[in-house]
């Protein structure tokens, strides 16, 4: 019964697709002309769907599906509508139309709720145009840090002037906060951006938690010198020592049974012929139990230090991020889990090694998240694939989700239409 709903929800995201700043690839950012549109559109959608529209001061799309009932609490599933450069059609995106499908059956149906339900598309989850992630969600979480509005972009425009360009003010972003709202949970639909489900031959996962991760940037000086004239003993060079960092590193993240990760090698000489002076390493370090990754990272550190010492080279830590690991709130993972189970899906959990909006969520309310299969594994790549079956069995489970909170929501309130 859902086929039509599944279709709509799939060629939604081929025309989100379409809003990029770039001709070539799908490029999305905050505050962009392209973000503007695209939450238009989403708006355009959510009305369809019979939900009252709004965009917040943080530049998030907002859809509220009425309950009838007086002081009802507010139910959020959402995800996010900005992209990394380059990107596919359904990461974070997925989790924003296909509610929105489930709203439209809802209206179709003339189906009441106990509880407000509204949808979200967050403005800046993936951090692409200033640095920092999760800025919108942040914002309705009520965590909003004054300082962010002076984080620059490549073109070294604020935060702070790229919000008034965009038609808001750095001075009400407060008021995007729902901390004082009365939102009983939030639920999150993203696709996997791993490869688990597929090995479980699964559509759909639950997840446990969401990884905290520390990033660093590491500095390596050296002494630079020609290729030619100093010989291997006399040498410091800091790409070799960067190497050798880099295996240290790796191998700590092993004993430890956490994951790191060097993205990012450069050389600030960068010549054929000159050893290299300075180099520039970046160092991202996760798990699911903040303890084992902070201890993972001292070991790292000291194994660095000896390292420069042998070498002859300086090195310096500069921490550049850091979110502890959130925990899925227990009673959503099990309201999942059954969901699952109603649409005869064996319940599978796994944990998530990326950051999501979720996590920031977390701070305000309840979260919990849903897990589509992604083709592979594969993310933040024009390659990112769903397939239209997973889809489907994605929006029954949030369905059976919604329909049995609904009941055990109004099996225990005194409601009032």
């Amino acid at each position: 019964m859902f086929t039509s709903y599944v279709q709509t929800v799939l060629q939604r995201c081929d025309e989100l697709a379409m809003i990029s700043q770039s001709p070539d690839y799908i490029d999305r950012r905050y505050l962009t002309n392209e973000h503007k549109l695209a939450n238009k559109l989403v708006a355009s959608w959510m009305e369809q769907a019979k939900m009252r529209t709004w965009q917040d001061e943080a530049g998030n799309q907002w859809g509220c599906y009425q309950s009838p009932y007086e002081n009802a609490e507010t139910l959020v599933i959402g995800s996010h509508l900005d992209t990394v450069p380059n990107s596919g059609k359904y990461d974070g995106i997925l989790g924003v139309l296909l509610p929105l499908g489930l709203m439209q059956w809802f209206a179709d149906n003339s189906i009441d709720l106990p509880f407000n339900l509204e949808i979200v598309g967050f403005a800046d989850e993936e951090g692409t145009r200033f640095g920092t992630t999760l800025l919108g969600s942040r914002a309705v979480a009520g965590t909003w840090l004054d300082r962010w509005a002076g984080l620059l972009d490549k073109n070294e425009v604020t935060v702070a002037a790229a919000l008034r360009e965009f038609g808001l003010n750095i001075n009400n972003i407060h008021n995007a906060s729902r901390a004082e709202s009365n939102i009983m949970g939030f639920v999150e639909v993203h696709i996997e951006q791993g490869p688990v489900l597929e090995s479980q031959h699964l559509p759909v996962g639950i997840v446990s938690g969401i990884a905290g991760a520390k990033r660093y940037k590491i500095d390596i000086e050296g002494h630079a010198g020609h290729a030619g004239t100093v010989p291997m003993a006399l040498r410091q060079d800091a790409i070799a020592g960067a190497a050798e960092m880099i295996l240290a590193i790796e191998q700590a993240a092993i004993e430890h049974e956490v994951v790191a990760t060097v993205g990012q090698i450069q050389s600030q000489t960068n010549a054929v012929n000159v050893i290299s002076g300075n180099a520039t390493i970046s160092l991202d370090v996760r798990s699911l139990d903040n303890d084992k990754r902070d201890q993972c990272i001292e070991q790292i550190k000291q194994k660095l230090a000896h390292i420069a010492q042998m070498r002859g080279l300086k090195v310096a830590e500069h921490l550049t991020h850091e979110a502890d690991a959130t925990l899925c709130h227990p009673e959503i993972m099990a309201q999942l889990e059954t969901a699952c189970e109603m649409n005869n899906i064996k319940p599978f959990v796994l944990s998530s090694g990326a950051g999501h909006d979720a996590m920031a969520m977390a701070d305000l309310c309840p979260t919990g998240m849903l897990f589509v299969r992604c083709a592979k594994g594969i993310s933040h790549n024009p390659a990112e694939s769903v397939n239209f079956e997973d889809v489907r069995d994605s929006l029954l489970v949030l369905k059976s989700y919604v329909e049995q909170l609904a009941k055990q929501y109004g099996e225990s309130s005194e409601l009032v239409a």
